[in-house]
């Protein structure tokens, strides 16, 4: 597939294709490769599939396709912590220690409301990986314009595994409480 020219409806119908098939986030470089086009055309086409409806998340790992199935039997939770930015990498462990799913970053910008970015963090690997992309960038976090308060959405299968989470990150002291 990947040296034949497609138009631009076969390519999106092949990335819907693919991207359902994926068990796993898919870059756009990746998807660039096997469509043959360059990864830009590739965020155009995600940006239109994004506006027909398609649940396509872009993540720090690459792209995501959202299914839904009958029997999702999802537990969230929205916790709000605090800590500074050379304790984030011990609040993520902690958290995916726990069988917990950190899905995004929140933080409440005092211009421009709330920002938030996916992360889909579900193990120390892809906590590494997220942690070596703010190195190499040398890209802030999120929380550092908060004075590092932000939110996070936990997910997991077993309600007991948000519960041990939240528990772990309040004795680490990570969990906010305002002053008032």
């Amino acid at each position: 597939m990947s040296e034949q020219k497609m138009s631009g409806t076969d390519r999106r119908d092949y990335l819907l294709k693919v991207l359902n098939q994926a068990s796993e986030p898919l870059t756009g470089n990746a998807l660039a490769k096997k469509t043959g086009v360059s990864r830009q055309v590739i965020v155009q086409d995600i940006s239109l599939l994004k506006a027909t409806g398609e649940q396509i998340m872009a993540t720090s790992q690459g792209y995501l396709l959202i299914k839904h199935t009958q029997n999702d039997r999802t537990f969230k939770r929205l916790i709000v912590c605090q800590h500074t930015p050379e304790e984030t990498a011990e609040e993520l462990y902690l958290m995916v220690d726990q069988g917990v799913m950190v899905r995004n970053v929140v933080i409440e910008h005092p211009v421009y409301g709330d920002l938030e970015a996916t992360l889909m963090l579900k193990d120390r690997h892809d906590v590494n990986e997220f942690l070596t992309k703010i190195k190499t960038t040398n890209a802030p976090y999120l929380a550092e314009l908060t004075d590092g308060v932000h939110i996070h959405t936990l997910e997991s299968d077993r309600e007991e595994k948000i519960d041990s989470c939240i528990h772990a990150l309040e004795e680490r002291g990570f969990i906010f409480h305002s002053e008032g």
